[in-house]
């Protein structure tokens, strides 16, 4: 029934809107892959500068579609499941390669495979036993994800990706990313050793990101898992799911693991993109997926857009200045973003930004933290209005209880 002389769209059509858009995000975040995997073949073949800084090049597109999709995690289990293969965070990246031990460290009480170099060994001991690494492919990378139970053994996607293409970010608070040299993957002019198998493992952690990402892809398609288990659902649960992810992406995750706790500590570590400084647009387009889902719209890499019946259609309906509430706080907070994304530009990147004696960067990096809280604020309220009942929004300690980060 029409309220206040708008008339709400069905809370079915909002879900099939709000599936569609993740099925755009999913394929773009495949076509993008792929892409990147063209550059990372012509590096492969032909190991310049020139071909290394357009694999590099091709990693940050890519990220772009990718991270317009995180809001889809937490809610919708079947992709909170799968996340972790794809864009795991932080890692111990001496699992994978050559690591400058002075200041990583040469050993760790709590990951056995702190310095296993895969790259360099092709003999590991896992779990106790002797595991063969001559052959570098998919199949180990999967055996070497999380392995031993550590979550910071990452093996595979776009992080793992990210440092065999940057190497480590040596510069702490101070400017610049990692700067492996494209000599790296050259066979005839090896530097770091083992050029053949570090381009075995660029290759192998490429196509399993395809891999994966086709799978998404697939799920969200009309007789997907995910959309099937979303629809099926029904109405007020799918609902909750949607908000869950909006909530939980703005709140706990966002603005607390990603942003708040590596402004309180003053640790690069914990930046999300640390290797190739790309955090501010990671944030940004983070920030960008949760609009999307409020506004039922999304651009896709091609410059085409999905549209449809959204949840702002909903709550405009029930509640107009809600709905306007909202609307300028999801403006607000990607206000936010785009100042970051502007400090980057002239070289003040997140890590910069929350160095211990930038007040002036921490001040930037704040203001997106509260922008993010704000617009959980009012999610928290759109959960009445469209009858969702309770949802499960996700904290973080560096929120919620500062005083338990160390």
């Amino acid at each position: 029934m029409p309220v206040h002389g708008f008339a709400a769209p069905q809370a079915n059509d909002v879900l099939k809107t709000y599936a569609d858009i993740a099925q755009a995000g999913y394929e773009d975040s495949l076509h993008t892959a792929q892409a990147l995997q063209v550059s990372i073949s012509k590096l492969i073949s032909e190991p310049t500068d020139t071909n290394l800084k357009a694999a590099r090049d091709a990693w940050i597109a890519a990220r772009v579609p990718y991270q317009q999709t995180e809001v889809y995690r937490f809610g919708n289990s079947l992709v909170d499941d799968w996340e972790g293969k794809v864009n795991a965070w932080p890692l111990d990246e001496g699992l994978i390669d050559y690591v400058a031990t002075d200041s990583y460290g040469a050993e760790s009480d709590e990951n056995p495979l702190y310095t296993a170099n895969v790259i360099a060994n092709a003999k590991l001991q896992l779990n106790g036993e002797e595991l063969d690494a001559t052959t570098i492919d998919k199949a180990l990378l999967q055996k070497l994800h999380e392995a031993e139970e550590v979550e910071a053994n990452v093996a595979t996607g776009y992080h793992a990706i990210e440092f065999l293409l940057w190497g480590q970010d040596l510069n702490g608070t101070h400017p610049g990313a990692g700067n492996r040299p494209a000599t790296d993957f050259d066979t005839k002019n090896c530097t770091g050793g083992h050029c053949d198998r570090r381009a075995q493992y660029l290759q192998a952690a490429t196509e399993l990101l395809i891999d994966d990402l086709q799978d998404m892809a697939n799920s969200w398609k009309a007789e997907g898992d995910a959309r099937k288990a979303l629809l099926a659902k029904g109405d007020k649960d799918g609902l909750a799911t949607i908000l869950t992810g909006m909530g939980s992406l703005s709140y706990g995750e966002l603005a607390g693991e990603r942003t708040k706790l590596g402004l309180m500590l003053h640790d690069p570590e914990e930046e999300h993109d640390c290797f190739s400084d790309n955090t501010h647009w990671s944030h940004f387009y983070d920030a960008k997926g949760i609009q999307n889902v409020y506004l039922g719209e999304y651009t896709r890499v091609d410059g085409n857009t999905v549209k449809g019946p959204s949840l702002s259609d909903l709550i405009k309906a029930a509640d107009p200045a809600l709905d306007t509430e909202l609307r300028g706080k999801l403006d607000t907070t990607q206000n936010a973003a785009q100042a970051m994304v502007d400090a980057a530009a002239k070289g003040h990147t997140f890590d910069v930004l929350i160095a211990a004696n930038n007040d002036s960067g921490n001040k930037l990096v704040q203001t997106f933290v509260d922008g993010l809280v704000a617009q959980t604020q009012s999610l928290e309220k759109a959960v009445k209005i469209v009858g969702s009942g309770d949802i499960s929004i996700e904290g973080s300690d560096s929120l919620d209880n500062p005083s338990a980060v160390q």
